[in-house]
């Protein structure tokens, strides 16, 4: 796995591993939107498809990056070149991690009612306003993560020394 720890491909100082993961989870949006999208067409399966399919890859990606950290010295090790303070730092990871967390409770959830729902052939159906609203909120957190996950990045490895 030497090769999480190479030089990235965004042109900073972060390593792949960490290029790679801020990519994913930046590009998380636009992939949740086309899935909605792919519902609102009535594309139900590839819908369901789509949503499982990036819950996955995300899981996978923050289970990589957070190896990657570990190993890579912590969070101590990555933000000591950053120029922008150092509790300015935490507090913005920190709301990160705090949206980053709510969000995944919030899709687990999501995924897990709907995919009850839809096996007892309720969706679409009786329980589509409560999903249509569960996953509004799902998709903004996924936004907000991606937003916040964003700035982490900008404050570690490019306002840096």
């Amino acid at each position: 796995m030497h090769y999480m720890f190479e030089a990235g491909f965004l042109g900073t100082r972060a390593p792949f591993f960490m290029d790679a993961a801020t990519v994913t989870v930046a590009s998380l949006p636009l992939l949740v939107y086309l899935a909605i999208l792919a519902a609102r067409r009535g594309y139900y399966g590839l819908h369901r498809a789509v949503q499982w399919g990036i819950f996955v890859l995300t899981i996978l990606v923050v289970a990589w990056f957070e190896y990657g950290v570990r190993v890579g010295g912590g969070f101590s090790a990555f933000s000591a070149r950053s120029t922008v303070n150092v509790w300015v730092q935490r507090g913005i990871l920190g709301g990160h991690v705090l949206i980053a967390l709510v969000t995944l409770c919030l899709w687990i959830g999501t995924l897990v009612r709907a995919e009850r729902n839809y096996r007892q052939g309720n969706l679409p159906g009786g329980y589509t306003l409560r999903h249509v609203r569960r996953g509004l909120a799902t998709a903004v957190g996924i936004f907000l993560t991606a937003l916040s996950g964003v700035w982490v990045y900008l404050i570690l490895f490019v306002f840096g020394r």
